[in-house]
């Protein structure tokens, strides 16, 4: 899960994710496809702000 009220939209997780799981969505915030996230933590090592809880 991306929390919105921490994410800065700096798009690291999404060039980092190595399943491609991780785009863009409308809103401009990243969003997760659970269907391809492996739950590796790569996102979450990544992310500047810990906007990212990849348990939840």
């Amino acid at each position: 899960m991306i929390d919105k009220n921490q994410c800065i939209m700096c798009g690291a997780c999404v060039s980092a994710c190595p399943h491609g799981a991780i785009t863009f969505g409308e809103d401009g915030y990243p969003q997760i496809n659970p269907q391809l996230c492996t739950k590796c933590g790569t996102c979450q090592a990544i992310c500047p702000v810990c906007a990212i809880d990849i348990e939840n």
